[in-house]
């Protein structure tokens, strides 16, 4: 069954008792009353304005009870939100405010004096400021006590969309459409109360379930909500009645978070690979047993890559967590996962497919698996519509095979004799060495593999001789030198993916939702070099 995810949010308030909490933001608590009650009052005052169904509302705040109430109030008006990056500034988010025809734009006071930049370069219907007053923006807060908060009797849509903008790896970020219905399935398995049941399909179902108390938890949401990764796992648990716990400072604090675990009793933690998990660890064993997370149950992870090491780590001191390691992007998720346990350890990043196939990349067949051929990771099922105004990438990403649509990720990766995948990385960031191709995420973890590696970025540079040569920054914690580190790799993988170049640094750059910027990792590199 589709459903709309603006009635996923009635059947959650009708089905929950209205002390539960539904959002721990920095020690404050929304209860799923307050949040059904201000959701409808803001979808409320949207509607107010005349806006039609499938009008964009975009969201720039950083975490907390009002970016999810702001995005569940859009659903539950038929409007359609769109993140934006709380880090652009004012030309990026003038461009993302023109390119998704958005109509609103619900902000954070702090970045007050940018939107007053704005305000001459964007006509929008109304401008709305949450966190505190803005001169010439509505209040969140006077919305919330000012309208109607009781249950709209508004008919929705499994198509009614929302808009998950992705910065992608070359030109200007574009607007993923992703429609009730795809979110609906792509989340379905979340929904079930344990791994071995069934998942609710139906909202009388999933209302029963609530009202069980089965498969209610309470995750902390480490990533922005404005990423796919941090959005899509808060959906998860709060569609099923859960809570989750996040925080709007504003880069990620891996000891308050240990702290927050422990405190609040966390089932599981949703993280972006080891720029969350390596820090989170190093807090647990400098710590020695101050704080205690073995109740822990889950830790999520996507976007990037995660160490085995590091997944062993944590096992320590959460000894009944899985360790969940999903393969997604903003065009699609759950393409692949891949989990570990105390009983069953980790192998460096292979995956099981999940309605997903490995293709060559020439005529899109399946690739054999155990042929060491190295193919293109593709997905079925519920998947976007593509690109909001891009006609021609969208044809390009999401294609049919066999009659059935498929997106392209780019992911490439071998399938093992077993069917298993072992990734490679995604073709935009492939090394072309002497005709070789070097994947820098495979590179990245064998130099992560090394004990005084902390972090590490893999790129390609110029090179007369082979066309690009591999080279990379490292986050060494200790006395190794370059050739310590680039020998590391070369007894790991093939001779002619290690690094010619190694440059030692303190932290590599990466966004605040944890992805790598290679091209400043690449400018970094560059200014090290230079005599």
């Amino acid at each position: 069954m589709s459903v709309s995810f603006g009635d996923v949010f009635d059947s959650v308030a009708r089905a929950i008792e209205d002390g539960a909490p539904a959002v721990i933001c920095d020690g404050e608590v929304t209860t799923w009353g307050d949040f059904d009650h201000r959701s409808n009052a803001l979808a409320r005052h949207l509607i107010g304005l005349g806006l039609e169904p499938g009008a964009k509302v975009s969201l720039y705040m950083r975490n907390g009870p009002d970016y999810m109430v702001a995005f569940a109030a859009a659903l539950k008006a038929r409007l359609a939100p769109v993140n934006i990056n709380y880090r652009y500034g004012a030309d990026e988010v003038a461009y993302l405010l023109d390119n998704s025809d958005s109509e609103i734009l619900i902000f954070d006071v702090e970045f007050a004096d940018l939107i007053d930049e704005l305000r001459g370069r964007c006509d929008l219907k109304d401008w709305i400021s949450a966190r505190g007053h803005q001169p010439g923006a509505s209040a969140l807060s006077d919305i919330y006590a000012e309208h109607d908060g009781s249950t709209l009797d508004l008919p929705r849509s499994p198509d009614d969309l929302f808009l998950l903008y992705t910065g992608g790896t070359t030109g200007m970020p574009k607007g993923v459409m992703w429609p009730s219905s795809a979110l609906w399935g792509t989340l379905s398995a979340s929904r079930a109360a344990r791994p071995e049941d069934p998942p609710p399909m139906t909202l009388p179902d999933l209302e029963t379930q609530i009202r069980s108390g089965e498969g209610r938890v309470r995750y902390h949401i480490a990533p922005p909500l404005m990423h796919g990764t941090g959005l899509f796992a808060a959906l998860s648990v709060m569609s099923r009645g859960g809570s989750i716990v996040c925080s709007a400072r504003p880069s990620f604090d891996p000891e308050a978070t240990v702290a927050e675990l422990a405190e609040l009793q966390c089932d599981g933690v949703v993280i972006v690979g080891d720029a969350f998990a390596r820090p989170l660890l190093d807090v647990l064993r400098r710590t020695a047993g101050q704080y205690d997370v073995s109740h822990m149950k889950m830790v999520v992870s996507s976007g990037m890559m995660w160490s085995p090491e590091v997944k062993l780590g944590l096992l320590e001191f959460m000894p009944d967590a899985v360790m969940s390691d999903g393969l997604g992007a903003s065009e699609s998720a759950g393409i692949a996962y891949s989990v570990v346990t105390r009983d069953a350890p980790p192998s460096e990043a292979r995956f099981n497919l999940a309605n997903a196939v490995v293709l060559r990349p020439d005529d899109l067949t399946p690739v054999e698996p155990g042929s060491g051929e190295i193919g293109i990771i593709a997905k079925s099922g519920d998947i976007p519509l593509g690109y909001y105004k891009d006609p021609e990438r969208t044809a390009r990403t999401y294609v049919l095979i066999n009659g059935v649509r498929h997106i392209l990720g780019g992911d490439h990766a071998l399938v093992e004799a077993d069917g298993s995948i072992r990734l490679l990385g995604r073709g935009s960031h492939c090394i072309n060495t002497a005709g070789e191709k070097v994947y820098p995420e495979e590179v990245e973890e064998a130099l992560k593999t090394h004990p005084q590696v902390t972090d590490a970025l893999v790129f390609g540079i110029a090179d007369d001789r082979f066309g690009q040569s591999v080279a990379a920054l490292a986050a060494v914690d200790g006395d190794a030198t370059e050739g310590d580190l680039i020998a590391h790799v070369r007894g790991q993988l093939a001779p002619y993916k290690a690094p010619r170049a190694v440059v030692a640094v303190t932290a590599v750059p990466r966004a605040v939702n944890g992805k790598a910027d290679y091209e400043e990792a690449k400018r970094v590199f560059a200014n090290a070099r230079i005599p």
